[in-house]
């Protein structure tokens, strides 16, 4: 399973609309191609909007879960990835783990809030 990590948290309601929309579109994509993929974004995007935190404070364990049970880490480098603190924990859980660790910039999904 490849676990797709992508930036989310923002003051901004519309920027994190925007980076779950893009973590859709790749995830959509990467599964109509056949691949295995756990998007937090896109599970943790539905479940903030009920109530529960978006941060990576209240996803950590939940996600560091989820990476030990994947065979790689995939970055959707979304403006702001660099600085997401659940992105740089993600590497480091990856590392840890001995997962490879790759980057995707897409030039087909939107990368800004419209």
């Amino acid at each position: 399973m490849i676990y797709l990590a992508s930036p989310y948290s923002d003051p901004d309601p519309i920027v994190r609309k925007a980076r779950y929309e893009a973590a859709c579109d790749r995830a959509a994509r990467m599964l109509a191609e056949g691949q295995l993929v756990y998007a937090p974004v896109v599970y943790g995007h539905a479940l903030a909007e009920r109530g529960l935190p978006g941060d990576w404070a209240f996803w950590e364990q939940h996600n560091h879960a989820m990476l030990s049970r994947s065979t790689s880490l995939l970055i959707l480098t979304l403006p702001g990835w660099q600085e997401s603190v659940g992105v740089r924990a993600e590497i480091a859980i990856a590392r840890s783990l001995g997962l490879p660790v790759r980057h995707d910039a897409l030039d087909d999904v939107p990368l800004e809030a419209s």
